[in-house]
């Protein structure tokens, strides 16, 4: 994948913590991975919405029922 370089501006407390952790060779990557899953929820956000106005909100009936059908799965 082609890369650019980009100006952006952080809380120098959160930047600095986080290149800490991951060293300075670390930071993009860092930054591109919590780009990518910032970007994937706000994708599934969108389609849960669209998904919720074709169809209705999903009922707490439904939710359990999904959740126990993923338990049941996870255990087997």
């Amino acid at each position: 994948m082609a890369t650019k370089k980009y100006t952006v501006t952080l809380p120098e407390e959160l930047a600095e913590e986080i290149r800490r952790e991951v060293g300075s060779g670390g930071f993009s990557a860092y930054v591109t991975k919590a780009l990518e899953r910032q970007r994937e929820r706000d994708l599934l956000g969108q389609l849960v919405n669209r998904l919720e106005e074709e169809h209705g909100v999903v009922t707490e009936a439904e939710l359990a029922a999904a959740e126990a059908e993923r338990k049941e799965l996870e255990a087997s």
